[in-house]
């Protein structure tokens, strides 16, 4: 009988030790299961996923033939080509741009974002890489607004979800005029509205309303007053700094051989294109 019980002792403590051994070899493969991040993640595919409006001129938007085209588009494509990756641009709706970039969808937010502190806060942004203002646009002549207290009462429009209404908000004058803003799913929707009456003016970067004016016959003013400077920035996910690293050094890159400016005189006329920290 001891013999018997020494037996099974041995045999229990052997399968113990075997199932010690098998459980620290298989320790290794549950550590290895994470993904790539950051710019080993663009490197591995060799591909950056750009998410746009594209419907935002003449950042990135859709020609007479649906081609999509731009200032963005021109120079992220530029700077794939110094990186030496394929560039995607994948359009989307501009209030899921937080969920599109955290699931991977895309890979940066590249459309004339501005780099407003809640988005400092939010993504990792890359520098400023230019320089825009947020203004007041009417077709009313006899409109005019050229300071704050003058916006009493007057109905606005602008893109909800854009750098133009959070520069409304976190403006002096937003408890006054919050009522009178109007905000719609795209630019192009507010213009309409302003067109047919429905609103006085629209808030806009200067950029793009400039764009739409010079396609108008200048038929549009700008106000005296405006919501301030509106720097750009590219946004990359939260904590990915290598990625955004990368970019700016190709911004840099493409600013010190001239083709920025080459891409800005196409779009605007004159160079606006910059490389600042905040």
């Amino acid at each position: 009988m001891k013999k018997l019980l020494l037996l099974l002792s041995c045999l229990l403590l052997t399968m113990g030790m075997m199932a010690g051994c098998g459980g620290d070899d298989k320790q290794p493969a549950d550590t290895n299961t994470g993904e790539a991040t950051g710019w080993d993640y663009i490197a591995d595919k060799g591909e950056l996923i750009v998410g746009l409006d594209d419907t935002f001129a003449p950042m990135g938007f859709r020609d007479e033939e649906n081609n999509l085209v731009g200032f963005d588009i021109d120079l992220a494509n530029a700077v794939g080509e110094q990186l030496g990756i394929t560039v995607t641009f994948r359009p989307i709706d501009w209030d899921a741009k937080d969920m599109e970039l955290s699931s991977k969808t895309i890979d940066c937010i590249w459309n004339g974002m501005s780099a407003t502190p809640a988005r400092i806060e939010a993504y990792t942004l890359t520098k400023k890489y230019l320089n825009n203002k947020i203004v007041i646009m009417t077709l009313d002549e006899n409109l005019k607004v050229a300071a704050a207290e003058d916006l009493a009462g007057v109905t606005l429009g602008t893109q909800a979800d854009s750098s133009a209404l959070e520069a409304m908000q976190a403006s002096d004058v937003w408890e006054t005029i919050k009522d009178n803003v109007t905000e719609f799913p795209t630019y192009d929707e507010a213009l309409l509205a302003m067109q047919g009456g429905r609103v006085q003016a629209i808030v806009v970067d200067q950029v793009l309303g400039e764009y739409k004016n010079a396609n108008m016959g200048g038929e549009m003013k700008v106000c005296d007053f405006d919501f301030g400077d509106d720097f750009y920035a590219i946004g990359c996910r939260k904590g990915e700094t290598d990625v955004a690293d990368k970019i700016n050094e190709a911004i840099q890159t493409l600013i010190d051989n001239g083709t920025a400016a080459e891409i800005s005189e196409k779009w605007f006329g004159t160079n606006i294109v910059i490389l600042e920290d905040y």
